[in-house]
């Protein structure tokens, strides 16, 4: 990979509480090499046209979105199942599709979802893949048939991926077995799921092997540890559903006396490298204990509030010290600035106030901060060393148009992409992916597993 420069109109650059006008970015073989403030932060100077080998980039460039919780089947439920009926009912829908898929039908349509991810800006996404084995819970010849489905979905969308194998046992919080579409999740116990795990290894540079307890509900107390160790000795990624209904919570408490939180940390599970998903429903205390253990929090907004899950205590996580991140989760809406925007003003819905999340700190939990979780460190930021991943957002739309750069994630969508750029390649150009005709390809895919 040669040499490129870019010349951004505006960029958003670390610590920086606004974007920044005329930036010349440069990369070598995928990463950033230089970043060259030309302009200051007023409004871009007309001086810099001897920058003709640069390419353009009109609008405000921001580093690579993180979608950093995804399940890419549950693109086919949307649209199908919001009309009524709780998390519950959506569940059973959500079963209905999962046992449809094979390893081909999951590649069509996770390559589809993976490439919709790639337009809306997002140049990582970490799947939440529980859908390991056939229908029926006997193991494909290729016993990670499905993982390896999903890292070349990913490949041909041209993102990168941290599959996080999720180890899924038991179907309620007391050890009910796996039934019906859920026995295609389960490995039997979890040193089969490390075993099984172990021997997948994506061997792709674009992707990263993760692990994930699904919730308290699917993996027995006495088997935490053994999800954790497997994570903490590969200095891997670890996800968990947490506390997402208060019956989980309820259902936790009557068989442990306890809270999903308080449950997980007496098993080693929460720490540094873990990442909690959804955390609506937390106890004051188990908010104190995800950070004083260090762990991050990946909030869900479109996905908890078409569930009607509730809102998070989302400032009171951030003032505890934990890390936020973003996700699509159930891809009811893929839009990081929905997801972004929604963290501060479900924030003001459940407070009646105002004013809780800078642009810049919402900018960090889409990017950085998502990047991080789910093992990309070298990436989310336009700066030296880190990945050149650039998406450019237009700022003459009709939902940008006369919105200073700043006010992006409160004005812009997954519409006014127009140029993603991932490891220095460009994956979407003029607001259209460059290998993957994304509408038609989503309706085959959708229509092959709703049928």
């Amino acid at each position: 990979m040669t040499g490129t420069r870019w010349l951004a109109e505006y960029a958003w650059l670390p610590d920086r509480a606004e974007p920044t006008a005329d930036v010349l970015i440069e990369a070598e073989d995928g990463r950033i090499t230089a970043v060259t403030p030309l302009g200051g932060t007023g409004t871009p100077t007309a001086g810099v046209e001897v920058l003709g080998d640069a390419t353009r980039l009109p609008g405000l460039t921001l580093p690579g979105l993180a979608n950093a919780h995804s399940h890419a089947f549950h693109r086919a439920l949307r649209g199908r199942t919001h009309a009524r009926g709780d998390f519950w009912s959506w569940r059973t829908a959500m079963y209905d599709v999962a046992a449809r898929l094979d390893p081909d039908s999951y590649l069509a349509l996770a390559r589809a979802s993976y490439a919709e991810m790639a337009l809306s800006g997002v140049t990582c996404v970490g799947e939440f893949h529980y859908l390991h084995h056939g229908p029926d819970g006997t193991p494909y010849a290729d016993p990670n048939a499905m993982g390896a489905a999903l890292v070349e979905a990913a490949a041909q969308a041209g993102i990168r991926l941290t599959l996080l194998d999720t180890c899924y046992l038991t179907a309620t919080v007391d050890g009910e077995p796996l039934a019906g579409p859920q026995r295609r999740f389960g490995d039997g116990d979890a040193q089969r799921w490390a075993d099984r795990a172990s021997a997948f290894t994506p061997g792709r540079a674009h992707a990263l092997l993760g692990a994930a307890v699904h919730s308290v509900r699917a993996v027995p107390a006495q088997q935490l540890a053994t999800v954790a160790g497997w994570a903490d000795r590969r200095g891997a990624p670890l996800h968990v559903h947490l506390s997402e209904q208060p019956a989980e919570n309820d259902a936790c408490r009557a068989a442990h006396g306890r809270t999903p939180a308080r449950l997980l940390a007496d098993h080693g599970v929460l720490g540094p490298g873990t990442v909690a998903v959804h955390a609506t429903h937390p106890t004051s205390a188990d908010v104190t204990l995800l950070g004083d253990t260090g762990t991050g929090v990946c909030l869900c907004p479109t996905t908890e509030r078409d569930l009607a899950d509730g809102i998070g205590p989302a400032r009171r996580l951030a003032e505890a010290g934990v890390a936020l991140s973003l996700g699509s989760d159930s891809h009811a809406v893929v839009d990081l600035f929905e997801e972004a925007r929604a963290v501060e003003l479900d924030e003001r819905l459940r407070t009646r106030r105002r004013g809780h999340f800078t642009p810049a700190e919402l900018l960090v939990a889409a990017t950085a901060a998502g990047h991080a979780a789910l093992g990309w460190r070298d990436a989310g930021r336009i700066a030296v060393g880190d990945r050149a991943d650039l998406v450019t957002v237009r700022l003459d739309s009709a939902r940008t148009a006369g919105v200073p750069p700043v006010g992006a994630f409160f004005a812009a969508t997954a519409a006014d992409v127009a140029s993603v750029v991932v490891d220095g390649r460009q994956v979407v150009a003029d607001g259209r992916h460059l290998s993957v005709d994304v509408p038609r390809e989503l309706r085959t895919a959708i229509e092959a597993v709703t049928r």
